[in-house]
């Protein structure tokens, strides 16, 4: 086990009714003024909206509203979110929605507590934040674990192909979160399932960065993971079950929160996840069906450089039977994970995904996924630009069950 910092600093608010605590919570905050900060049609259609607000108006607490945000934010709202903060006097910001809208007020955040710099720069990696405003939210979506992690992820919209980029940093922790289980009840079944893989890549990036020895680590991960796959199952059956929704909500929390990362060398492998930036950039598609088209055509390129990791994560989550022959395991594990994926009714490689790459636009992909040419990026293998263009064309294939 490797030396390591553990810093998890937001107060979790976990429950059914707790959103109507939101307004004391922010009062308890000593701030202003809040930007509540939302996505669209949902936030308002369902009256969560109007409860945020009735509980802030309830706790004295002065705000404004900016919605927009979309899946992949974009850096341009941002952008106006800055100018409406910076106008109002806001300095303190609520997110109520998912990953997007949190990331999108991380990003604001960042920005306002930042003005010497242009915000795209961090993302971008031309730049360190030396502040964040402070921020909570109210969750409506377990996938992205943005509540109590310390990164985001921004779009930026540009003539040549959009750029899609995270940034992490302990400041941009949330204060709080609230998150009650039944705001999921109404989402569709494709994005929960988005979600639910989200969650569990969350945790696979970082358990394929082998530690020797990490038990304690270890067993966490995988018990998250055997946790989402089951429940992730019920809810494709009985979406309205408040125990699956609440055990996927937490473990959305866990994944991402530093927690399975804990005593290995560095943060995780990431490849996928850097993967599937570029394909949300350039073809706006849902994050966690972009990682679940992605992380078989990885896993079979990368495999036997880790073998007995791989076959591990076949026995002890996918349930494979061990053969005695790791590499033999570790290609079953993949494609019993790629036949969960399809029970969830998510895509196994980019035509399942609705996407069929030209040459040219792989050549791009990887070309970005390098920050041109500035980074290479995994653990398990270490891949360049040649590597990275090669997983893309696996994926772009539609896969030989024989060979699966």
């Amino acid at each position: 086990m490797q030396n390591f910092q553990f810093y998890v600093p937001t107060k979790v608010v976990f429950g059914q009714g707790t959103v109507d605590q939101v307004g004391q919570l922010v009062a308890e905050q000593g701030c202003k003024k809040v930007l509540v900060h939302f996505g669209g049609r949902s936030a308002k259609a369902s009256g969560l909206l109007d409860r945020v607000c009735a509980s802030l108006q309830s706790a004295g607490v002065p705000y404004v509203t900016l919605g927009g945000v979309k899946p992949n934010p974009r850096l341009a709202l941002v952008y106006e979110g800055l100018e409406l903060c910076r106008k109002e006097g806001v300095d303190f910001l609520l997110a109520v929605g998912g990953g997007s809208v949190i990331d999108s007020s991380k990003a604001i955040a960042l920005g306002l507590a930042n003005p010497d710099l242009d915000v795209w720069d961090l993302y971008d990696r031309r730049a360190q934040a030396t502040a964040c405003a402070p921020l909570g939210c109210v969750l409506t979506i377990a996938a992205a674990g943005s509540e109590t992690s310390n990164s985001s992820v921004i779009t930026k919209e540009t003539p040549d192909g959009d750029l899609k980029r995270g940034y992490g940093n302990d400041l941009c922790r949330l204060r709080f979160a609230i998150m009650d289980p039944t705001l999921t009840y109404t989402l569709p079944d494709y994005q929960t399932a988005c979600g639910c893989t989200d969650i569990m890549m969350h945790t696979m990036e970082r358990f394929f960065a082998y530690e020797k020895d990490n038990d304690v680590t270890d067993n966490i991960a995988i018990g998250l993971l055997r946790a989402v796959k089951k429940n992730a199952l019920i809810l494709v059956k009985d979406p309205k079950n408040y125990n699956a929704r609440a055990q996927i909500m937490w473990a959305g929390s866990l994944s991402h929160n530093s927690l399975t990362g804990c005593g290995i060398d560095g943060h995780g492998d990431w490849a996928t996840h850097q993967l599937e930036h570029e394909l949300g950039g350039m073809f706006d598609v849902a994050h966690g069906a972009g990682l679940a088209a992605m992380w078989g055509s990885w896993a079979r390129y990368v495999c036997d450089a880790l073998p007995a990791r791989f076959a591990q994560f076949a026995r002890e989550v996918m349930e494979v039977p061990a053969t005695g022959d790791d590499m033999i395991d570790a290609l079953a594990g993949i494609a019993a994970f790629e036949n969960l994926m399809h029970e969830l009714h998510m895509p196994t490689n980019l035509p399942e995904l609705g996407v069929t790459a030209t040459e040219q636009q792989i050549k791009t992909l990887a070309y970005h996924c390098t920050f041109e040419h500035r980074r290479k990026i995994g653990c398990v293998k270490v891949l360049d630009e040649n590597d990275i263009a090669n997983i893309y064309r696996m994926a772009n294939q539609v896969p030989d069950p024989l060979f699966t």
